[in-house]
């Protein structure tokens, strides 16, 4: 009976809301509005990337291997059929998802994952395939790209999926934390930003398609590893957000055949307390948009484009881990200039955040008993 008085005062004061929402629910209040932060779903392991279907539902990724399909109401689905062979150890698993651009026409959906390679080595790869029509399995799977070489070690496989204005695919890729050196070696792609085709191969433009010493997929170099990613609505130039050590995540913007430094530079020190590298600044090498020191852990980001929250329009919106947060950052052209930290009383390790069809901010949240929350103006 006291569940239930709950749960009427709850509707009472927050307009009508599913039962399941009405017990999950907290106001908040942030530099310049107060939101709503309520539970769409839960009792997901570690969910790491999301994509909104054109009918509103939700792709969602399980680190430890699973996609389901999310309702409006916030019902899973059972696990959809037909993934590839995925490695699950320390960072690694089923990571990011994206949809194609014309996924209305063909379903095609996007995976980036730790693919078993055999004998105890993995690489983060990206498969393609078709969400059947009634949304329980992938038809016709293809991997369109594998990280080279691949590893045994379990962690830094970066992974997050954007498509460019031109439908071609950037993927980030981690240095896998003990091939941070081979970051600038671009024989590789360790530590990189690259850029594919939607069927795969690299993409027309790329910097080192004529290169024999460098792969043609090749973007840009000297990345650590990279967990946010998103194109800038009005330039449309890519965007990234990456893990330092003991302090510099970096957002960078990065440009075709640009070197960012790692490890040569960096505004971190190593975990031991040694120092990295050479310093923070080297001739030739790439300087930081903004960075945090100390890390906050950065993964997942949106710039916010909608109509719900008017004084964040053209924000950037970080997750961070550690940090247990999101960070809006304000920009003016390519700099930040102020930033504001929102939601730590949630507690929550933040892995992902997407912008909602319905102008709402979604957020994934990273432990075994995962969520969807979704963040929305008090009114």
């Amino acid at each position: 009976m006291l569940k239930l008085r709950v749960a009427l005062a709850c509707a009472l004061t927050f307009g009508a809301l599913p039962s399941a929402l009405a017990q999950d629910t907290q106001r908040l209040r942030t530099d310049k509005v107060e939101v709503i932060v309520e539970t769409v779903a839960r009792d997901l392991q570690n969910p790491w990337g999301l994509a909104f279907l054109p009918d509103n539902r939700m792709l969602v990724t399980e680190r430890a291997g699973r996609l389901r399909m999310v309702d409006a109401n916030g019902t899973l689905s059972e696990p959809i059929k037909g993934l590839p062979r995925i490695a699950v150890r320390g960072q690694a698993g089923l990571l990011d998802v994206a949809l194609d651009p014309n996924f209305t026409q063909n379903r095609l959906v996007y995976l980036s994952f730790a693919e078993d390679r055999g004998e105890g080595r993995a690489g983060t790869s990206v498969a393609r395939a078709r969400l059947s029509d009634n949304g329980t399995a992938l038809e016709s799977l293809n991997i369109i790209f594998r990280q080279e070489p691949s590893y045994t070690g379990p962690n830094h496989w970066g992974s997050r999926l954007v498509f460019d204005r031109e439908g071609n695919l950037f993927v980030t890729l981690g240095d896998r934390f003990d091939l941070r050196n081979q970051a600038q070696n671009p024989d590789n792609h360790i530590g990189k930003i690259v850029r594919i085709k939607p069927e795969g191969g690299a993409a027309p433009g790329n910097p080192f398609l004529n290169r024999e010493d460098a792969r043609a997929e090749i973007w840009s170099i000297g990345h650590r590893n990279l967990q946010s990613a998103a194109l800038h609505p009005t330039t449309g130039e890519l965007w990234t957000v990456e893990h330092g050590a003991r302090g510099g995540d970096e957002i960078n913007i990065p440009q075709k055949g640009r070197n960012y430094g790692w490890p040569v530079i960096s505004y971190g020190v190593d975990y031991s307390g040694a120092k990295i590298g050479e310093g923070t600044k080297k001739a030739g090498l790439e300087q930081p948009v903004y960075y945090w020191d100390p890390s906050i852990a950065p993964s997942g980001m949106a710039f916010y484009t909608g109509d719900k929250f008017p004084a964040w329009r053209g924000s950037i919106l970080v997750g961070a881990l550690s940090g247990k947060l999101v960070s809006r950052l304000d920009t003016n052209g390519n700099r930040v200039t102020a930033e504001e930290r929102m939601l730590q009383q949630l507690g929550e390790r933040i892995r992902d955040v997407r912008q909602g069809p319905d102008g709402f901010v979604y957020l994934l949240t990273d432990s075994r008993n995962g969520r969807i929350l979704r963040m929305k103006p008090a009114t």
